[in-house]
Formats: C-alpha cells, structure tokens, sequence
C-alpha cells in the first residue's frame, strides 16, 4: 500500500511540473496574444532580421460579442517574437481587412447602433494600434458593407481594396499570412 501511495505522489508531482507551463501575454500586448513558450528550438530564429508580416483578416465569429481571434493572431506574433529576444523595432505587422471582419474595424458607437453591444474586438485592435500595427480596411468592403470612414476605429486607413493592400505591401517585402 506505501509503495503505490509514492507511485501516485510522484506521478501526481510530474504531472504537475508538466502542467505549470502557461501560456503569456506581453511584453507587447499585456491583455492579449498569450503564447507558449518554447524552450531551444532546433530551428532557430534569426533575432537580428527584420520581420515584415501582413496578415490577411477576412473572417469574423458569428457571434457579436465574441473578439477576432484572426486579429488576436497580430498580438501572438507581436509577444511571442519580442518574448523569444527579437527587438519590437524589427516587427513590421500590418492587417489588411475585409469581407465579415470588416464589423471588427468599427467604432464601439456604430457597432452599438448595429448590434446592440460595443465592438468586443475594439480595445484589442486600438492595443494593436498604439503598438505600431498597421490597420487597413478594404475601400470595397467599407462600401459595399456601409462601415464609412468616419466610424471606424480611429487610425484604421482605408485602402482602394483588400487586393491592391495586400500586393501593395508584399511588393514592400511584407510576407502574406491568411488566417
């Protein structure tokens, strides 16, 4: 009986040292965008190169007062390469968006006024915003799904369309990341 009280005792205490790995937030972005740490990776990542990501956001939840997970993805890529040593200064993050996720561009009062809660991906994108990510709302989109400039998050540009963003910034050496 002592013998299988121990067995149990130590698998209990591996299994906690197993598990006390969480994922986490910052430096970057504090209230989002929580990673994993990786302990030394065979692929290494070059901490002194430049890293220029545009990611393209298309999709939306269902749901109104659910974040954009797609968007949350600008954050991940923001913490979990400033927390694995590349300078923030390096990261050049810009999000091209449209089609569904273009609600998720809207200020609090024109989502209210639609879907009768504020925008549940606002404070995430403005976070984004203030840390030097690049947001830009496809002019089509912005049209066709009547989300005119002035009620959008302040600070998101609007470009002639998703199409001529997304080559605009790949012909600056931004690499393409769909989600």
């Amino acid at each position: 009986m002592k013998h299988n009280y121990f067995s149990l005792l130590f698998f209990g205490l591996i299994c906690l040292a197993g598990n006390a790995q969480k994922k986490q937030t910052g430096p970057v972005i504090e209230k989002y965008g929580a990673v994993w740490s990786v302990e030394n990776p065979d692929f290494k990542t070059d901490i002194n190169a430049e890293f220029k990501v545009v990611f393209d956001i298309m999709n939306s939840p269902e749901s109104h007062t659910e974040i954009n997970r797609s968007i949350e993805t600008a954050a991940r890529f923001l913490n979990m390469h400033v927390q694995g040593g590349v300078p923030q200064e390096q990261l050049k993050v810009a999000l091209v968006v449209h089609n569904k996720a273009s609600k998720d561009v809207i200020d609090n009062e024109a989502y209210e006024s639609r879907f009768g809660v504020p925008n549940p991906s606002y404070d995430m994108v403005k976070t984004l915003m203030d840390a030097g990510v690049e947001v830009i709302l496809c002019g089509q989109s912005s049209n066709s799904r009547k989300y005119p400039k002035n009620e959008l998050i302040s600070g998101t540009k609007i470009s002639l369309s998703a199409m001529t963003a997304l080559i605009q910034l790949q012909n600056e050496g931004y690499r393409l990341i769909k989600f």
